[in-house]
């Protein structure tokens, strides 16, 4: 009998840690554009399977976006160099159909502009497109995938786009002009164009709407764009030169990827001090905070891997990625 009992209780602890265990699991995939291979990684952790590769046709696509439902994911093909630099020019968004694995369309835009980063509008559900070489960002209807508009940035290089999350405003990080172009999405027209540094990378907003983030690469520090006044408030000293950042969805802490550190520092928003440095995988380029807010996903371009930061504690998992793993996305 007693043995019985024994083997009841191990059964339920068995039974809760399983319940546990599926309760943590997120629902969703995680999309990375591995883009030394050509290929957007899938990794589908509710179903605990290894990461897919989807052959992405044309050279190269660097970033990724997924459609609010789940179903698509949108890559850019931006060409074969990095920003400010000789190469091929991309002229073509491609549309994976994530249900099937497969490519659904490929969008032309008609000449070489070198798409880059790709944003869903949070009011309007237009799929918004950098085009750099033509120093703009183009609207495209994802149910009819005809590109419907552009917005002037004013200026070159505009490689990455925030959107507010109120629907109002854009902002992109010009790179190698050093500034920050405001765009107004209703009036499709630049507000106006803050002046950062040098040369700035990777852009970033508050839930809140408040600040905006964009790193000097030539030094370790961040700016911080009040978007009331419409300049830079203040710089946040780092350990090393950034480059992506991610905010957390509840506004308290700001994520910033170090590439030549190997390592993300974390930001206090309410003191704007990095409170700790934390150590990833090589060369960390974008990070990605789950719509749960229990994790931050920093794509490692240099040894593959996809380095997961669990946000209650600052814990570290490695997770398998492509060659040159960089664009994130979660698909729900």
């Amino acid at each position: 009998m007693l043995k019985f009992l024994a083997l009841l209780f191990v059964l339920a602890l068995s039974v809760e840690a399983g319940l546990r265990g599926a309760a943590s699991s997120p629902a969703g995939l995680l999309l990375v554009m591995n883009k030394d291979e050509q290929t957007l990684g899938v990794i589908d952790f509710d179903a605990a399977r290894p990461m897919e590769s989807i052959p992405i046709t044309g050279i190269t696509g660097h970033e990724v976006a997924a459609a609010p439902d789940g179903n698509r994911a949108f890559v850019p093909i931006y060409g074969n160099s990095g920003v400010g630099h000789p190469g091929t020019d991309g002229s073509t968004l491609v549309v994976i159909d994530l249900s099937t694995r497969k490519t659904l369309q490929i969008i032309d835009f008609g000449h070489g502009v070198r798409p880059h980063c790709v944003v869903f509008g949070p009011k309007d559900g237009l799929l918004y497109v950098t085009t750099e070489l033509d120093n703009s960002v183009t609207m495209i209807d994802p149910k009819t995938l005809k590109i419907v508009g552009s917005i002037p940035t004013g200026q070159a290089e505009s490689h990455m786009v925030a959107l507010s999350h109120d629907g109002r405003f854009g902002y992109t990080s010009n790179v190698g002009a050093g500034t920050v172009s405001v765009l107004d999405l209703a009036a499709r027209k630049t507000k106006t164009v803050i002046p950062v540094a040098q040369h700035i990378q990777r852009i970033s907003i508050t839930p809140d709407d408040r600040w905006v983030f964009t790193s000097d690469t030539e030094k370790p520090r961040l700016a911080v764009i009040d978007t009331v006044k419409g300049a830079v408030d203040r710089w946040i000293t780092l350990p090393s030169p950034g480059y992506g950042t991610g905010v957390t969805a509840d506004g308290k802490w700001l994520l910033v990827a170090m590439p030549q550190a190997d390592g993300v520092a974390v930001v206090d928003l309410a003191t704007f001090q990095v409170v700790k440095t934390i150590s990833v995988g090589k060369s960390p380029q974008e990070v990605l905070v789950r719509p749960d807010g229990k994790v931050a996903y920093v794509s490692c371009n240099v040894n593959h891997q996809i380095s997961a930061i669990q946000l209650s504690d600052w814990s570290v998992k490695s997770i398998e990625a492509g060659k040159g793993a960089d664009g994130l996305a979660w698909a729900k």
